[in-house]
């Protein structure tokens, strides 16, 4: 499996989901992509809403994908050998547990993009950050939100974007990546 199959993946997702009229947004490592910080990713993350979840699979499993483990929100595309993750509106990032940031309704907040979904740049970055935040296992969430502030040039004033349960991480983050590698 190859970044050419994650991409394949995603899209034969997107075109599905959109056939059936399901609403989605890409998130994760692939809507990083979208806005400039290109991060090499082994599985699609999507977001969906329950119904959405339970309509994709009714309609797809089996046909070229299969739950990861049974009553799974997981899957798998056959076709590429990608993992699907499915991230639920309405559930928590990081640690699961709730916090003022949550996933949101992609029928409410997706925008197009290259024929795409995706979560919106302000809700992706608070998504990331608050599951960095609470959760020692996604420090990468962190990492990936200080990448994407250098390499798309965000500006300090998206924190007015944000929700405030992640402004001070936000602004952390941003002096950090004003820092050149000389700096170190």
């Amino acid at each position: 499996m190859g970044d050419a199959d994650v991409h394949r993946a995603m899209h034969e997702l997107a075109r599905r989901l959109d056939s059936a009229g399901i609403p989605y947004a890409i998130a994760g490592a692939m809507a990083l992509n979208e806005y400039g910080y290109e991060r090499v990713t082994k599985d699609v993350d999507v977001l969906l809403t329950r119904e959405g979840l339970d309509r994709f699979k009714a309609a797809n499993l089996g046909r070229g994908y299969v739950e990861k483990f049974p009553g799974s929100k997981g899957m798998r595309d056959t076709a590429h050998g990608v993992a699907i993750d499915v991230l639920i509106a309405g559930d928590f990032p990081g640690d699961g547990l709730p916090k003022a940031v949550s996933f949101p309704d992609p029928a409410e907040v997706a925008v197009r993009g290259d024929g795409l979904a995706v979560l919106p740049l302000p809700r992706l970055v608070e998504l990331k950050l608050a599951s960095g935040m609470t959760a020692p296992h996604r420090l990468r969430d962190l990492a990936d939100v200080l990448e994407l502030i250098r390499a798309a040039k965000l500006p300090r004033e998206l924190m007015s974007e944000l929700n405030p349960y992640v402004h001070d991480k936000y602004a952390e983050l941003w002096a950090a990546a004003q820092a050149s590698p000389e700096d170190y």
